[in-house]
């Protein structure tokens, strides 16, 4: 890891002022939103933008990439970020922060692809898969230490906006200064949906689901903190709380997935995540309470999207997989795109705690599709093993983390 931490810090440091900047703009804007008085589905247009937006550049960013480099690329779409985040408060329309969110999304897909292609090629075949999990552990650090700053000031002043920008701008430096090799991005031979669901159709709707689950969470949270009347530092405790929970889980739910049926883990994961979230959803809590929901909340979801994609994988071979991932985290993002607005039209009808109640929907719902997958065919061999990933992170971080699992699945093979 110091091997790694030596050749790469300067990417990591400036993708954690970047997740910093990241995460406290998606707090913010439910905060400020409910404050200025939009509804609560308006609102939710304003999150789901974000993952509109991302979904395009996802496909769009590796074109732009190809045709003019990474560092134009990078550097345009690294300036649209800090520009946008200064406009926010100056355009307090909704849908001018809808359209600004889906521009800001489709940016960071650009920026979080060329970041994490410099990761990969900096690294070696032995430190590959230890520069990503560095990453992933870098990403949820900063989106934690992002719900922090938002208790600095008050956050009806202007300081809330201009801090991440400035965080943004200055995670271009050492991004851009750093002495590595400019990779080149190679295209990815595509797999047709209809292929991809006959593979693998659990992976396909698991992805379509925890997408719309991840971004309800990712946009909403702090929403339900606001119409709930807790205080700003209360509704980044529980913001943050939902990325503890994510990397807290991760590892014992990865050490159970390659020693079991990965779908009865699947399907456990679900389960848990739906009595909970309904419990959630039927019970007047104590704030402590809805912080605990909140740890097992996302460290359901986050582990789930690994298993999923390990799943699927179980059923390709090496040479399929690029293109697989690559698909699934396109079905990931399209589900993500409804999640935010399902979520805020359900509490615009019912109220805050509508919030859980979706999310418990979306975790039954994936429970028993996994239950019925079950009956229709026999376990997989272990394939590619589990490799802990984050629902934000870009095709190229996805297939470098998954390659490297390849290899150490292959590794404990007594063949």
């Amino acid at each position: 890891m110091l091997k790694v931490l030596a050749t790469s810090w300067a990417l990591l440091l400036g993708m954690l002022f970047l997740m910093v900047g990241n995460g406290m703009q998606g707090s913010l804007l439910g905060i400020r939103g409910t404050g200025a008085g939009f509804t609560t589905y308006e609102i939710s247009y304003v999150m789901s933008a974000y993952f509109l937006g991302f979904l395009l550049g996802s496909q769009l960013a590796p074109g732009m990439i190809r045709k003019v480099g990474h560092v134009r690329v990078f550097a345009a779409l690294g300036s649209i970020i800090s520009a946008v985040l200064v406009l926010y408060p100056v355009m307090q329309d909704w849908i001018a922060w809808s359209l600004m969110r889906a521009l800001i999304g489709f940016s960071f897909a650009g920026v979080y692809i060329t970041a994490e292609s410099w990761l990969n090629n900096s690294a070696t075949n032995e430190t590959r898969g230890q520069a990503m999990s560095a990453y992933m552990i870098v990403q949820m650090i900063g989106i934690i230490s992002s719900q922090a700053l938002l208790n600095l000031p008050d956050p009806t002043g202007f300081f809330l906006f201009i801090l991440p920008s400035v965080l943004v701008s200055l995670s271009f430096l050492p991004l851009l200064l750093a002495a590595t090799t400019v990779p080149v991005f190679d295209t990815i031979k595509p797999l047709s949906f209809g292929q991809l669901f006959r593979i693998s159709p659990l992976g396909c709707m698991g992805m379509l689901l925890t997408g719309s689950i991840f971004s309800a969470m990712f946009g909403m949270a702090a929403v339900w903190g606001a119409q709930k009347g807790y205080s700003v530092q209360q509704i980044t405790i529980f913001v943050g709380a939902l990325y503890v929970g994510g990397l807290v889980f991760q590892y014992p739910i990865g050490w159970a997935s390659d020693r079991m049926d990965r779908r009865k883990l699947i399907l456990a994961v679900s389960a848990f995540g739906a009595v909970a979230m309904l419990l959630s959803f039927a019970a007047e809590m104590p704030f402590p309470l809805y912080v605990v929901s909140a740890v097992l909340l996302g460290g359901m979801i986050n582990p789930l999207y690994s298993l999923l994609i390990a799943y699927s994988n179980d059923f390709l071979t090496k040479e399929q997989m690029p293109a697989a991932s690559a698909g699934l985290i396109f079905l990931n993002g399209l589900g993500a795109i409804g999640g935010p607005v399902v979520a805020g039209w359900l509490m615009g009808q019912i109220g805050p705690e509508a919030f859980f109640l979706f999310l418990a929907i979306l975790f039954a719902a994936l429970a028993l599709y996994a239950a019925w997958r079950m009956t229709r065919r026999a376990a997989p061999s272990a394939g590619a093993g589990y490799a802990a990933v984050v629902p934000s992170a870009s095709p190229v971080a996805v297939d470098a983390v998954l390659d490297r699992a390849s290899e150490r699945a292959a590794e404990r093979s007594p063949g």
